[in-house]
């Protein structure tokens, strides 16, 4: 008997198949002789099967349960190419539309009647679809609500009176309220299997969606090839689907997700935006907090502080009843959640306390990530919390008194890039600027089904790169319903060329420090709607580039493993190095020595357009641009321009370089670093 723990569930990726069968599925001879050899009886002791999923669309193979002496005889196959471990994935609004400048029977939504008519596929936990946000459909259930969140914030019906245990009233709805939504439930409550995954890649593409929302990722950055959803989606969008990934929440450090340059790859960022509580000192001091919940009431009574550094249900024991207690959050910055849990607060809340005041970690910087702690919690930045420490140090009768103000409007700075974001480069491809966009991810408020572990509904507050993923994947949707000629990567440019740089007050856009957030954090900069749909230029790349990219980078074994496609062959190919790759940005090396790169823009604007160069260049960098002018006479007419570089002097993070063609019709984020 061969016990269960031996056994390990693999992908295997064959070659594809160069003609379909009576199968009905595309298999060769050899898959429906892996088929046979797959689907004997289950092994003694399991009544599991060992045949999981048949991919045909993203990825040629199938997901089985081998024992290592099954793979070594299967591996010995000609079909066979490789087997990849399932590896487990993670999980990674009322205002945002207005936020980002979508009005209801107004503009962009009117004129692309709020995406009507695309295919938004989304993978995840599943959907509660009888809530009101969610079109009616099959129920494929959500026992997280993490599928109900992302899929309304992509395209959510209008939900008047909505709100988050009474905060953040208003009109809830997705950013493609009428485009279609295909959920594929690929994850549960501990996280989604690769294979699983892959299968709804497949089924997905075979679906024949528009775009795909990826609200998950690994750890850490994964090469290509040991990547099969890297490889699936490389398949899906050769295809011409958008695929849209999240980020990763492993900031402010350089652990960054879904860094295939197929991907647009979403960071998060805040809105303008508070679920402001004010805690009054009693020496008159204002120290502004959030607070997920707050009370009926408009303001506490003014009660003695008491300030302890951790925050357990061992302060219970602690002479606490009738204080305010200060402590601090000292969890992992990357769980997206504290390290203080329910029970803690209620063990204090249990013994008396009159409140919780909650530090944030010092990494946080000024980005509250808020929580539900079942109680009234305010939780503080650092900054704020030991200016409250210090002055509960200075008076043995210090106190102070909680205000409630609900929702607060007109926040600043914003957007600013939230911390837990993950930052670039990628560590495989550090040529293309990843994360790709930013976009809102920070206290969004979207659909929950009425009862789960992780809260209750209708709607509820979440955080995360999975957050602002599908708002990116609404403005594909948007931008796709207007122009459904546009390949993927053509939607993607004109997503990235159009992004604001700049702050909603016209400053520089600001990291988690209130520090001019670096190309690493916020890609080309925040995701502007209104501007996507009308580009002028785009930066547009086919499949075979791409694959050209791959042989550069993998070669001939690398792009055998990634494209289905049987006709791609680097023998055929030019290899294209990442600099080379026509990517709406540009990332090279510092170098004293001069380094060029060509790109192609394709004019999607008025037939008859010309395009000034604008740039705005450190003064350790001399770049020049040849031509600076570019006129075109007809739509789809491509015109290519080189960019030469040579760094003066070689600053230690590198350099910065914002470039925009004039008239309104393109603008390109340039990073050298």
């Amino acid at each position: 008997m061969i016990p269960l723990f031996s056994l390990t569930l693999m992908l295997l990726h064959a070659p594809a198949p160069a003609v379909c069968d009576d199968l009905g599925a595309g298999l060769s001879p050899g898959h429906r002789t892996y088929i046979v050899l797959l689907r004997p009886p289950p092994l003694a002791g399991s009544d599991e099967p060992r045949l999981i999923h048949t991919y045909t669309e993203v990825f040629t193979g199938f997901a089985v349960r081998l024992t290592e002496d099954d793979l070594a005889m299967v591996s010995q196959r000609k079909e066979f190419l490789r087997a990849f471990p399932d590896h487990l994935w993670h999980p990674s609004t009322t205002h945002t539309p207005k936020f980002l400048g979508l009005e209801k029977d107004a503009g962009l939504w009117r004129d692309t009647n709020y995406g009507q008519g695309v295919i938004i596929g989304v993978l995840d936990t599943g959907i509660y679809a009888e809530h009101p946000r969610n079109p009616r459909a099959y129920d494929s259930g959500d026992d997280t609500g993490h599928g109900t969140h992302t899929s309304s914030t992509a395209a959510g019906n209008f939900v008047s009176h909505a709100s988050a245990h009474g905060l953040g009233r208003g009109t809830a709805a997705g950013i493609a309220p009428h485009a279609h939504l295909a959920m594929y439930r690929v994850c549960i409550i501990l996280g989604c299997a690769s294979s699983d995954i892959v299968a709804g890649l497949d089924e997905a593409v075979k679906d024949g969606v528009d775009v795909l929302s990826l609200s998950l990722g690994p750890f850490f950055d994964v090469n290509f090839t040991d990547d099969p959803v890297a490889i699936g989606t490389f398949n899906a969008v050769a295809k011409g689907v958008v695929v849209v990934a999240a980020a990763g929440n492993n900031g402010p450090r350089s652990f960054i997700a879904n860094s295939a340059p197929w991907l647009l790859t979403v960071a998060a960022g805040s809105v303008d935006r508070s679920f402001q509580t004010v805690v009054q000192l009693g020496n008159g001091e204002h120290i502004s907090g959030e607070a997920f919940n707050q009370t009926a009431n408009s303001s506490s009574n003014s009660a003695p502080l008491y300030w302890n550094k951790h925050c357990k249900s061992s302060l219970a024991g602690r002479n606490v009843s009738g204080k305010i207690v200060i402590c601090h959050n000292t969890g992992p910055m990357n769980d997206i959640g504290s390290a203080i849990n329910q029970s803690d607060i209620s063990g204090i809340m249990s013994a008396g306390a009159a409140g919780i005041v909650l530090i944030n970690r010092k990494d946080a910087g000024f980005t509250t990530l808020l929580e539900d702690y079942g109680s009234d919690v305010v939780q503080v930045t650092v900054a704020d919390g030991n200016n409250i420490i210090e002055y509960a140090r200075a008076t043995s009768k210090a106190s102070a008194k909680v205000i409630y103000k609900n929702t607060v409007l007109g926040v600043r700075p914003s957007p600013t890039v939230a911390a837990f974001s993950s930052r670039g480069p990628s560590t495989f491809s550090p040529g293309v600027l990843k994360p790709d966009i930013l976009a809102p991810g920070l206290n969004i408020i979207a659909a929950w089904p009425p009862l789960t572990i992780l809260g209750s509904g209708p709607f509820n507050i979440r955080s995360g790169t999975s957050m602002s993923t599908p708002h990116v994947s609404g403005i594909a949707a948007l931008v796709k319903s207007s122009h459904p000629d546009w390949s993927a990567a053509a939607i993607k440019s004109a997503i990235l060329t159009t992004a604001d740089i700049t702050d909603s007050a016209g400053g520089p856009i600001l990291d988690e420090q209130h520090q001019r957030a670096t190309a690493y954090a916020m890609g080309a900069g925040h995701a502007n709607p209104i501007k996507a749909i009308d580009p002028g230029l785009v930066y547009d790349l086919s499949i075979t580039e791409y694959a050209g990219y791959i042989c550069a980078l993998l070669g001939d074994q690398g792009l055998a493993t990634i494209a289905r496609d049987p006709t791609l062959s680097c023998k055929m190919l030019p290899k294209i190095p990442e600099a080379q790759l026509n990517y709406p940005s540009i990332t090279v090396p510092l170098r004293t020595r001069p380094f060029t790169v060509n790109r192609t823009v394709t004019n999607v604007g008025p037939i008859n357009s010309v395009y000034t160069l604008k740039m705005e260049v450190p003064k350790s960098l001399t770049v020049r641009v040849y031509p600076e002018t570019l006129v075109f006479s007809k739509v789809g007419q491509k015109k290519t321009f080189s960019i030469t570089i040579v760094a003066a002097a070689l600053p230690l993070d590198g350099a910065h370089w914002s470039s925009s063609m004039q008239p309104r019709q393109s603008c390109s984020d340039i990073t050298v670093g």
